[in-house]
């Protein structure tokens, strides 16, 4: 099994255990769950190499979750997670979905009105049934309909987390295909748009027969669509489609291009070749000499641009949003690099809701070549996760020096900043005191409740949060979970422009259902001068991993090196927050 399905039975069993009231276990597997999803290594991978005592090694495998993954990984199945499944038979992963749904009124939902699909969801939404049910009442309803109705806009685009995981398993497979000369991911994951809707696949070599072979039979397949002499298409288990081209090492550049997109940008390049008097397709640029056609350009993708005479655009950029005139006049910007973070500014410990201590998310961190994090546990108002008051937080910073002290007694250039992610109350007030708040190296403030609020009173809310003197970050602005809930209401220019004015830093968190900033708030900060920081919102050492999407979010907003503050030194970093108090 992939890592994403083993994740998701163990997400779901969590969520079967909360319907029966069971204690710590549910949370147990959900930061089980969370840790599989976002490694980069196969889990069977890991077992086939070490066993038990391999699983034991993820964070917050214990004994029983590691038999459950070992059953996992050599059946397919897992008998308790069957025996869970036929107490409350629901399409839990849809249901859930819907915002406002936990597992806990899902069980109700089932045992009073029989609910087990989004389908009956709605039909007893819509006769006023769930109003009545103790527990809901006339606005929950309201709520749930407004929710099956986003569900259903989101469609089946899943997370670009979560496809490109898949997508990175398929090519490592089919990458032991000695006579693949190329092989490229392509699509809108090439791009890296927020959703995907199915995996696209280009590859050159000498055997397309054999490479064909490989796909169709790819272990993660569960269904083969068509097999060709050039292209297949095939379902994955996990529900996802996919689809692999072989095409001529002559034409890989014009194809790579063509089949990367977006459809806009692709219109924009044939009109460019045709006001040259050529044509261009996925096979090549070709410039037509009388009854004759010759291809000019098509081999690399860098050739075909500089044919049309225009710079290389990133894929992250091709949306026609003005990257071609960019192009034209030697304007592009140079992205951020995928391996341009020095830290990282949002990161959970134990204590509150993360799975590991301060110092294993320092190790962590360390491992992958960063020099500092900023520890921002949870503050008292969010009670779920046990929030820090200022006692507790003060508790924190002695603790954090105390490591830093241990670092540099031991050589290690790596620094641990003492921070929070406070929450903003509903008159703008944050959940810490002033005097505490003064102590810390970065105060994120951030919105965890009264979602619903009009668009107006929440604006003023987190605008009055932003002028407070000790606010840095206003981590992920707009709320929203892709594909399962919306941003709340809010005036996001309004938001922007009181950044420029307080010096507030925006927040891009790369978790893959958040990647919150959307990229046309990005472009917008980018264009305004306020600065961005890119954080993993990591609550768990894997969650790292998720730092490239944060990084791909903000390179298709046009960000540059410099306006990602967390791209430099701690002291430089350290500078931009706290210089304009």
């Amino acid at each position: 099994m992939t890592n994403q399905e083993i994740a998701q039975v163990l997400a779901n069993i969590g969520e079967y255990l909360e319907m029966a009231n069971e204690p710590f276990k549910p949370k147990a597997y959900a930061r089980v769950s969370a840790a599989i999803a976002s490694m980069s290594e196969a889990v069977s991978d890991l077992y086939t190499k070490k066993g038990l005592k391999g699983l034991r090694e993820i964070p917050g495998v214990g004994a029983s979750i590691a038999e459950h993954i070992e059953e996992l990984i050599k059946t397919g199945h897992l008998a308790y997670y069957e025996i869970l499944k036929k107490k409350t038979p629901v399409d839990l992963e849809t249901l859930t979905r819907v915002e406002g749904l936990g597992p806990k009124k899902i069980k109700v939902l089932y045992e009073k009105l029989r609910v087990k699909t989004l389908e009956d969801l709605e039909r007893v939404a819509k006769t006023g049934k769930i109003s009545k049910l103790e527990g809901f009442g006339a606005k929950s309803e309201e709520n749930i309909l407004k929710g099956i109705v986003f569900v259903k806009s989101s469609g089946s685009r899943r997370l670009l987390g979560e496809a490109l995981l898949e997508a990175r398993e398929l090519e490592e497979y089919l990458r032991k295909e000695k006579s693949i000369i190329s092989l490229d991911i392509v699509g809108s994951m090439r791009r890296r748009r927020e959703t995907i809707g199915d995996i696209d696949i280009l590859v050159v070599s000498k055997k397309p027969a054999q490479i064909m072979e490989a796909f169709v039979n790819a272990p993660g397949v569960a269904r083969v669509y068509a097999k060709g002499p050039t292209k297949s298409m095939v379902r994955l288990k996990s529900g996802i489609d996919a689809d692999l081209r072989v095409v001529d090492k002559e034409s890989y550049g014009a194809a790579l291009n063509y089949f990367t997109g977006s459809k806009d940008h692709n219109i924009a390049l044939r009109k460019l070749a045709i006001e040259k008097g050529w044509k261009l397709n996925e096979y090549g640029l070709v410039k037509v000499v009388g009854k004759k056609e010759m291809r000019i350009a098509g081999e690399s993708e860098e050739g075909l641009y500089k044919k049309l005479g225009l710079d290389f655009i990133p894929p992250e950029l091709r949306e026609a949003t003005g990257e071609i005139e960019a192009a034209k006049t030697k304007k592009l910007p140079k992205l951020i690099g995928y391996d341009d973070l020095k830290g990282d500014l949002q990161v959970q410990s134990n204590w509150t809701d993360g799975s590991s201590s301060i110092e294993e998310m320092a190790k962590a961190a360390m491992a992958r070549g960063l020099t500092y994090i900023a520890i921002t546990d949870h503050t008292k108002r969010l009670a779920m996760t046990g929030g820090l008051d200022d006692r507790r937080v003060r508790k924190q910073i002695q603790e954090i020096d105390a490591l830093n002290k241990k670092f540099k007694a031991q050589g290690k250039n790596f620094r641990v900043l003492k921070g929070t992610e406070c929450d903003i109350l509903k008159d703008g007030t944050l959940d810490l005191s002033d005097g505490v708040l003064e102590e810390l190296d970065v105060v994120g403030i951030s919105v965890h409740s009264l979602f619903n609020l009009p668009r107006e009173e929440q604006t003023k809310r987190i605008v009055r949060a932003m002028e407070n003197p000790h606010a840095d970050i206003l981590f992920h602005p707009s709320g929203r979970l892709i594909n399962k809930r919306e941003p709340y209401a809010v005036d996001m220019e309004k938001i922007i422009q009181t950044a420029k004015k307080t010096g507030t830093v925006l927040e891009i968190d790369a978790l893959p259902d958040r990647l919150d900033l959307k990229d046309e708030y990005i472009r917008m900060c980018v264009t305004e001068g306020i600065k961005l920081t890119i954080d993993s919102d990591a609550h768990a050492p894997s969650h790292y991993s998720v730092l490239e999407f944060g990084i791909a979010q903000a390179r298709r907003g046009w960000a540059t090196k410099k306006d990602v503050i967390n791209t430099y030194g701690v002291e430089e970093m350290l500078h931009m927050l706290k210089g304009r108090r």
